[in-house]
C-alpha cells in the first residue's frame, strides 16, 4: 500500500458470527485506517458506558451496528474508576500493568464495567475507539478527574508537571494493562483498533504557555510506550507530534487538514445535537444537516467519522459537570437517552452510511478530486485506475436551489445539500431528501385509567434541620471558606452559619433600618435561612455560576441566627485551569440598610461550617435506614425536606421515567440508585429563539434550534428498567425548595405515531437498492415499519398525495391531491409490520397537480 507506514499493528478479524478471530494487520497511512492491509472508509458513534446501565448495553450497539456503524467510541472515567485514591505499599514500584489492585482502589462494577461494555462491542463484531484521556471534558463533573487530584501537593493538572504525570501514566497504565489482560486490543485479537490521550487540549493549550508543548509530547511519548498496538489520536491537536493522528472535532470538519500528508483525515466528535443547561431552552440539530456535514467530510477526502452521541444516555447520581449540565444527556443523538430509535435521524443517517460504503472502493484508491460547478457549487470526483468511480455533488448555497450539468447528466441540488453518486452517473441519496420514517415518541402516564397503574403508596418524611446538626463534624474558621475545597466534592451542600447577639439598642434594631444580608459572589446556588426560616434564594447559569443576591432581614433582640446553605450544581469540566475554578461564597457577607446608611462586615467572623446534610450522613437515600416520620400530616411545600414512598414498576418492558412535576429542586434515587438531580423549577425563558421546526440551511450553531421555551429544561427522569422490582420499589426524594410529593408521577416512553413523505424527485431507499449499483430500481418509494416485529399498521390516520402540508403528526392536505391514494395504501399496508409503496402517478393517481413536485404523505399507527 503506497504511503503506508512500515511498522504494522496486530488486529482482530471480526467475523460475520461476530465471534473472535485470529489477528491481522491495523495501521495507517495518509488516506485512511489500514486494516489487515487494506484502507477502509470508516463509521463511529459515541456510547458512553457509565451513562446507560449493563442491561441496555446490547441494545443499544445493536442498534449501532443496524444503523451502519462500524465502530463505537467511548471515553474512560477517571473519577467513576478510582474514587479514592489508594495507598501504594511499595514506593518504588507504580506499575500497575500486573494488576496489583491491592494496592490500589478501583471501582470496574456495574456501569462501570469497562472491560464488559468492550467485549459486548466485539461480540457484536463491531470495533472500538478508547478514548483515555483521562481528562474527557465531556460535560462530566470535573471533566473526569477524581478530586482527590486537585489536593496533591504541588499538582498542577493538564501541563509539564511531575505529580500531574505520575498519576496520569499510573491511570493509563491501569486501562491499558486491563485492556491487554482480557485480549481487547486488536494486537491481540481484540476490537479496540484506535486509543486517545489527551482531549481537546490545543482549543487552550495556549494558556498553559511554554509548558503547553512539552505536556503534549511527553503525553504522545508516554502512550506509544505503553505498545498497545494500535495507533493513537490526539482531537483538536494540530500540533500532535508523529506517530500521533491529530482529528477534528465540531459542528463541521469538512475543511480540517491533518498535520502530516501522513495522516488522515478523521473527525474524532461531529455533534449530533448539544447538551443542555438548567434555566435554557433545549438545543437540537436537524437531521438534514447533520448528514450534509458528514457527507461534505467524506467528500472533502474524510475517511472516519464518529458521532458525538450517537446515544447520549443520563447523567446519573452527581456525574453531570458544566455546572448545570441536566440530567438527561440526550443530545438529541440517533438514540434517544431512553435508548429507542430517534427518527428519522437514525434512518436517513444509516441511509447516508450505505451510500458512503457503496463509494468505498474508490474513495480509498484515491484522492478526490473538485471542481467548481458554479457559485456554492462543487463535484469531487474519486476514481480509480481499476475504474471505480464515484461522485459528490454539493450545494453549500444557504438558499438558493440549483441545478447542475455533470458528465453530461443533469441533477437537482436542494440548497445546503450533497448528492451521492456511487457509480459517477446515479444518485442513491441526497442530505436534504429524507426517505427515511419518522417516529414520534411520547411519555405515556401510568395514572389514572391507565390500565398500567404505578400507585405510590402512603409517603414518610425526615425534615432536614437547618444549620449545624453534626456538631462532631462542624469546624469554626473565621472568613469565608472556598466551598470546593472544602467540601471535596463528597457532597453538593455545605452550611455557613453565624449567630448574632443583638441588644434592644443595637444600631440593627433601630426604627428606619430595613436590612438586608448582601450576599456577594456565590457559585452555583444558595439558602439563605434567618432564624430558621428560609428567607430567600438565589443561583447563577451555565453561563455565569456566580450570582450576588441581597435577602431582607426580620432581627430580633437577642439571638439571632443566619444559615446559608451554598449548594454545587456539578463541577466545571472544561477550559484550562477549569480544576481552579470556585464556589461557595466568595464575598463579602454584609449588612446593608441601616438608618445611618452604613454598612456591617460580616465576611471576617467566626463562621461554623458543616459540609453535607444530616440526612445523608444518615443514608436516607437508600431508603432503608430510620428516622422516619410519617405523622401527623404530610409536610408540602417546605425546603429541605427527604420522602419516601414504594411504588410498583409500569407493566411491560416500555423504558421509564419519573416525572417530577410540583417538585422544585432536589435529588432523588431509586432502590438505591441515583436517578440525578432534578430541577423542573429552574424554567427556560419564554421570550427565547424556540420553535418546532428549524430550517436546517445554513451553517449551524448550538443556539440556532431551540425547543422549550418558558418550560422546564427537563420534566422527565429515566428510571432503567433493571433497577426496579415488579413490586416493592423504594423512591427517596431530597426536596431543597419545597414541592408537592404527592404531584409526582410516572411514565412510560413509547413510540406513538409513525409518519413518511416522500416526493415523486427523491432518490429510492438504498435498501431497494440492487447489489450491482449500476442498475439501479429508480423509483422513489416509501416505507414504513412498525418498531416491533410483533405489531402490526392499525390504523392510517392521514394519507395524501398531491402537496401536502406541514410535518409528522399535523399533515394537512393541499390544494390538490388524489382520491386513490388512500385506498392503495390501505391495500398495500393496513395488518403488516412493513410496507413499500411507489411514489408515482401510476400508482397513487394523478391529483392534478400540474408541474408541481408531488409528495406523498403518511401517518399511521402501529399495535
Amino acid at each position: 500500500m503506497a504511503g503506508s507506514r512500515t511498522a504494522a499493528v496486530v488486529f482482530l478479524l471480526l467475523a460475520a458470527s461476530a465471534s473472535l478471530c485470529t489477528a491481522v494487520s491495523v495501521d495507517y497511512d495518509g488516506r485512511a485506517l489500514v486494516i489487515d492491509g487494506k484502507r477502509r472508509v470508516l463509521v463511529s458513534g459515541s456510547i458512553h458506558y457509565p451513562r446507560s446501565t449493563p442491561d441496555m448495553w446490547p441494545d443499544l450497539i445493536k442498534k449501532s451496528k443496524d444503523g451502519g456503524l462500524d465502530i463505537i467510541e467511548t471515553y474512560v472515567f477517571w473519577d467513576m474508576h478510582e474514587p479514592v485514591r489508594g495507598q501504594n505499599n511499595n514506593d518504588n514500584d507504580d506499575d500497575d500493568d500486573n494488576n496489583q489492585v491491592k494496592f490500589w482502589q478501583y471501582d470496574f462494577t456495574e456501569r462501570k464495567d469497562l472491560v464488559k461494555f468492550v467485549k459486548l462491542v466485539a461480540e457484536a463484531g463491531l470495533y472500538l475507539h478508547l478514548r483515555i484521556g483521562p481528562y474527557v471534558c465531556a460535560e462530566w463533573n470535573y471533566g473526569g478527574f477524581p478530586l482527590w487530584l486537585h489536593f496533591l501537593p504541588g499538582i498542577q493538572l493538564r501541563t509539564d508537571n511531575d505529580v500531574y504525570k505520575a498519576e496520569m501514566q499510573r491511570f493509563t497504565a491501569k486501562i491499558v494493562g486491563m485492556m491487554k489482560q482480557n485480549n481487547l486490543y486488536a494486537s491481540q485479537g481484540g476490537p479496540i483498533v484506535l486509543s486517545q490521550i489527551e482531549n481537546e487540549y490545543g482549543n487552550i493549550d495556549w494558556q498553559y504557555g511554554s509548558s503547553a508543548k512539552p505536556y503534549i509530547d511527553w503525553a504522545a511519548q508516554m502512550a506509544t510506550s505503553m505498545n498497545t498496538g494500535v495507533p493513537w489520536v490526539m482531537c483538536q491537536q494540530n500540533n500532535a507530534p508523529d506517530p500521533m493522528i491529530n482529528t477534528c472535532n465540531g459542528f463541521y470538519c469538512d475543511q480540517f487538514t491533518p498535520n502530516s500528508p501522513s495522516k488522515p483525515k478523521f473527525w474524532t466528535e461531529l455533534w449530533s445535537g448539544w447538551f443542555s443547561a438548567w434555566g435554557n431552552p433545549v438545543p437540537y440539530r436537524p437531521v438534514e444537516d447533520v448528514a450534509f456535514a458528514a457527507a461534505r467530510f467524506y467528500q472533502n477526502n474524510g475517511t472516519l467519522l464518529n458521532y458525538y452521541m450517537y446515544h447520549g444516555g443520563t447523567n446519573f447520581a452527581r456525574t453531570s459537570g458544566g455546572p448545570f449540565i441536566t440530567t438527561s444527556y440526550d443530545y438529541d443523538s440517533p438514540i434517544d437517552e431512553y435508548g429507542l430509535l430517534r427518527q428519522p435521524k437514525w434512518g436517513h443517517l444509516k441511509d447516508l452510511h450505505k451510500a458512503i460504503k457503496l463509494c468505498e472502493e474508490a474513495m480509498v484508491s484515491t484522492v478526490g478530486n473538485t471542481t467548481s460547478l458554479g457559485q456554492n457549487l462543487e463535484v469531487t470526483v474519486y476514481k480509480a485506475e481499476s475504474g471505480e468511480c464515484a461522485a459528490f455533488l454539493a450545494n453549500f448555497d444557504w438558499q438558493l436551489d440549483a441545478t447542475v450539468t455533470f458528465n453530461g447528466n443533469s441533477y437537482d441540488l436542494p440548497a445546503w445539500s450533497v448528492s451521492i453518486l456511487p457509480d459517477c452517473k446515479n444518485v442513491v441519496y441526497n442530505t436534504a431528501k429524507v426517505n427515511a420514517i419518522t417516529a414520534l415518541t411520547k411519555f405515556v402516564p401510568q395514572s389514572g385509567s391507565n390500565s398500567s397503574v404505578v400507585s405510590l403508596s402512603s409517603w414518610s418524611w425526615f425534615k432536614e434541620p437547618v444549620g449545624i446538626s453534626l456538631n462532631n463534624e462542624a469546624f469554626v474558621l473565621p472568613g469565608l471558606v472556598e466551598q470546593i475545597n472544602t467540601t471535596a466534592d463528597k457532597s453538593d451542600f455545605l452550611w455557613y452559619s453565624l449567630s448574632i447577639d443583638l441588644n434592644a439598642n443595637d444600631p440593627l434594631l433601630k426604627e428606619g433600618s430595613q436590612i438586608l444580608l448582601h450576599l456577594d459572589s456565590v457559585g452555583h446556588g444558595l439558602y439563605a435561612f434567618v432564624n430558621g426560616d428560609l428567607a430567600g434564594s438565589g443561583k447563577g447559569s451555565s453561563s455565569n455560576n456566580k450570582f450576588s443576591m441581597d435577602v431582607p432581614m426580620n432581627l430580633e433582640p437577642g439571638n439571632n441566627t443566619i444559615d446559608l446553605l451554598c449548594l454545587t450544581v456539578g463541577l466545571s469540566n472544561y477550559g484550562a485551569f477549569f480544576d481552579t475554578y470556585t464556589a461557595g461564597i466568595g464575598g463579602p457577607v454584609q449588612f446593608k440598610g441601616l438608618a445611618n446608611g452604613s454598612t456591617i462586615d460580616l465576611s471576617p467572623q467566626q463562621w461554623t461550617y458543616q459540609v453535607g446534610l444530616k440526612g445523608e450522613q444518615l443514608g436516607l437515600s437508600n431508603g432503608v435506614s430510620g428516622q422516619w416520620d410519617s405523622q401527623p400530616a404530610l409536610p408540602k411545600n417546605t425546603p429541605l425536606t427527604w420522602y419516601k414512598t414504594t411504588f410498583s414498576a409500569p407493566a411491560g418492558n416500555s423504558p421509564v421515567a419519573i416525572d417530577f412535576t410540583g417538585m422544585g429542586k432536589g435529588h432523588a434515587w431509586v432502590n438505591g440508585h441515583g436517578i440525578g438531580r432534578y430541577w423542573p423549577a429552574n424554567v427556560a425563558p419564554s421570550n427565547g429563539n424556540c420553535a418546532d421546526t428549524c430550517n436546517y440551511r445554513g451553517s449551524y450553531s448550538n443556539n440556532k434550534c431551540l425547543k422549550g421555551c418558558g418550560k422546564p429544561t427537563q420534566q422527565q427522569y429515566h428510571v432503567p428498567r433493571s433497577w426496579l422490582k415488579p413490586t416493592g420499589n423504594t423512591l427517596v426524594v431530597l426536596e431543597e425548595i419545597g414541592g408537592d410529593p404527592t404531584m409526582i408521577s410516572f411514565a412510560t416512553r413509547e413510540l406513538g405515531l409513525l409518519c413518511g413523505k416522500v416526493s415523486e424527485n427523491y432518490p429510492a431507499p438504498l435498501d431497494l437498492w440492487d447489489s450491482n449499483y449500476l442498475t439501479r430500481v429508480t423509483k422513489p418509494t416509501l416505507l414504513l415499519e412498525c418498531p416491533s416485529p410483533s405489531q402490526v399498521i392499525k390504523r392510517l390516520q392521514f394519507v395524501s398525495f398531491g402537496n401536502p402540508h406541514g410535518g409528522c403528526g399535523g399533515y394537512t392536505h393541499g390544494r390538490c391531491r388524489s382520491n386513490r391514494a388512500r385506498r392503495v395504501i390501505h391495500r398495500a399496508c393496513t395488518g403488516k409490520t412493513k410496507c413499500s409503496i411507489d411514489v408515482t402517478v401510476e400508482n397513487l393517481g394523478d391529483p392534478n397537480c400540474g408541474n408541481v413536485t408531488k409528495s406523498l404523505a403518511v401517518e399511521a399507527f402501529c399495535g
